[in-house]
């Protein structure tokens, strides 16, 4: 059975070793989030903060920092959802093999949830003020929640059923927000709230929300889950959790709350008003900066006595919510084929910041009777996965042909990466949707959600040997020079400084194509990225796809040698080139305080409170 609360979970893993206490003072400022990271990227325990600044609840970090631990807080359902999802994948197996869904009936009432008079959550009142004020990087604009789970109703279908829990930041300090009567609610493209904030819109009403923290570690999940359209992230927690999710209503007209959650803040979303938001570091390794969002006009905040505040920092890739991901991907991978068919697989980069990049591999099955396969269904099947949830907010999709390598995995990074570039035609097999729209975080496309997107589709045999040392006498156009292996196949070139204007490609770029029309020295070498730094890129793969697709936007920073138009497509007859320097216009990179750097270093010296953690 899984844990009801926080307070079952944290003491579950303290008595096991998985959990450390911190009892020594530090600050929700900086302090804070500068060791969670630090822990999380040494695959450490839950830290529970016993002592925070300026605030009497303790905090609770890295619960889901490494992808064992995830697993074991679960532990008691995996089974469950693992066969439930047999089941929607070939409900046959009900009849097949009756033994192994035996369970199925019985978890099946976790799927509605239980509602209550009275609930721990309701037991104190405070104020936005009294909370946390976790502050993760230094140019944040503010306070952040970083695990909420907003809870928002259908205004014209109210109830359980038609119901959204997503996790979308909360801002509760900073900016013009009225101190505790304000907080900004950031959600991006292809969120549930987007569809119950415009019934309210259209209704002329506010849309009431609910923001839970904390509580059963399953609705924290169900959160982010991308689930199917019309399945309630409470149903889900449920199943996750082991147990029905109790839910309360404080009264009035107010939306249920979460039962067992630690805090509960309730307010309304007004129909169209909206505020400044952020800067907040986010998960691509850059601040999302300040924009206009909607905001909740808070009326109670709710706690229970012995309430934990679970938190987060997010950051450059791999951080805490890499381990959410890769929970997920064992969860909902099977699932893929049977929502479109002929997939076999597909992967969002994490060390890319997930959108940028997503890899798949399909069926190529058109025309089998042809000596020569070529991508066709596989154009199909990627404009089916660009218009499938958050799927579509992708910005690169490479896609192989299943047929060509059977034991190829699109989760095999670089293998698959090689296998692109050895068969890829630059002037057939590269798509572009060039003005739609991109993830809300990703600065490097026309606007605030505004981008374009490259399918990249390669199938049948090698048609290439790809190199892994560059030609000597390498010859450089005026401005670049220095060019190291980033992956077989793939050079790292440095270029001048950018000072290319949003929604512009740079005539340097062009410049540089030409320059290489009559020169051989790419050969081996299909795919060249112009970079600032290319000992960093070429240094590491995550630093490769990081820097490539984080700072590309393909309709403006896609160039080629020898391009050419034909019709309307375009493709190029020798190597691609991409470019990705840092741009005037995009976000600025998250980097650490020094001096908080400097204060943790003599904490974990021998001796120190947070020796052995960091």
């Amino acid at each position: 059975m899984g844990y009801r609360n926080m307070q079952e979970c944290v003491a579950d893993l303290e008595k096991r070793g998985m959990l450390i206490r911190v009892d020594h003072p530090l600050d929700p400022y900086l302090e804070i989030g500068a060791v969670q990271r630090r822990v999380c990227a040494r695959k450490g325990p839950a830290l529970l903060f016993t002592r925070p600044a300026g605030c009497h609840f303790p905090m609770l970090g890295n619960l889901f920092g490494t992808l064992e631990r995830t697993r074991f807080i679960f532990r008691d359902t995996i089974e469950t959802i693992r066969r439930l999802v047999e089941l929607k994948i070939n409900p046959a197996l009900l009849l097949k093999k009756p033994s192994d869904i035996l369970k199925l009936p019985f978890s099946a009432i976790n799927l509605f949830p239980l509602t209550l008079r009275n609930a721990p959550v309701l037991e104190c009142r405070t104020t936005l003020s009294a909370l946390p004020r976790l502050v993760s990087w230094p140019e944040d604009g503010g306070a952040f929640i970083t695990l909420p789970q907003i809870y928002t109703e259908s205004p014209s279908t109210p109830g359980y059923g038609s119901s959204n829990l997503g996790m979308y930041r909360i801002q509760i300090s900073g900016n013009s927000y009225l101190t505790d009567k304000q907080a900004g609610i950031h959600y991006q493209i292809q969120r549930g709230i987007g569809v119950h904030h415009a019934e309210a819109v259209a209704r002329g009403e506010s849309l009431r929300v609910n923001v839970f923290v904390g509580g059963s570690p399953s609705m924290t999940l169900a959160a982010v889950m991308p689930l199917p359209e019309g399945m309630p992230e409470l149903s889900f927690a449920g199943l996750l959790g082991g147990r029905r999710i109790r839910m309360t209503r404080p009264g009035g007209a107010m939306l249920p709350v979460a039962a067992e959650a630690d805090f509960c803040i309730c307010g309304v979303i007004n129909p169209s008003k909206t505020l400044p938001e952020g800067p907040f570091g986010d998960h691509l390794g850059y601040y999302s900066l300040r924009h206009d969002f909607p905001f909740m006009e808070v009326e109670a905040v709710y706690h229970r006595r012995d309430a934990i505040w679970p938190f987060t920092t997010v950051g450059r890739p791999p951080q805490e919510d890499t381990a959410f991901g890769e929970f997920i991907h064992e969860l909902t991978a099977p699932l893929i084929p049977s929502v479109i068919p002929g997939v076999k697989e597909v992967h969002a980069v994490d060390a890319a910041g997930v959108h940028p990049l997503l890899l798949a591999i399909a069926s190529e099955r058109y025309t089998p009777y042809l000596p020569e396969r070529k991508p066709q269904e596989l154009l199909t099947i990627a404009n089916a996965l660009l218009g499938e949830g958050q799927l579509s907010l992708a910005k690169y999709l490479f896609i192989a042909a299943s047929e060509d390598a059977p034991p190829l995995f699109a989760r095999n990074v670089e293998e698959f990466l090689i296998h692109i570039i050895e068969r890829v035609d630059w002037q057939r097999d590269i798509h572009f949707q060039t003005a739609t729209t991109i993830d809300t975080l990703d600065y490097s496309g026309n606007g605030l959600n505004q981008g374009s997107k490259a399918i990249i589709a390669a199938a049948g045999p090698s048609r290439r040997r790809v190199a892994t040392v560059i030609v000597p006498g390498m010859e450089y156009p005026e401005g670049f020079g220095e060019a190291r292996v980033a992956l077989p196949g793939v050079i790292a070139l440095k270029g001048p400084v950018s000072s290319q204007k949003r929604g512009e490609s740079d005539p340097l770029l062009d410049e540089f194509c030409r320059f290489y029309e009559t020169r051989n020295f790419f050969d081996g070498f299909p795919l060249v990225v112009i970079c600032d730094d290319p000992a960093f890129v070429a240094s590491r793969l995550d630093n490769f796809l990081w820097v490539t697709f984080t700072r590309s936007n393909p309709s403006t920073d896609v160039y080629g040698v020898k391009s050419e138009i034909r019709g309307k497509h375009w493709g190029c007859g020798g190597a691609l080139v991409i470019d990705a320097r840092k741009k005037p216009f995009h976000a600025p990179v998250l980097e650490n305080d020094p001096e908080v750097e400097r204060r943790i270093d003599a904490l974990g010296v021998k001796g120190g409170a947070l020796y052995g953690l960091v």
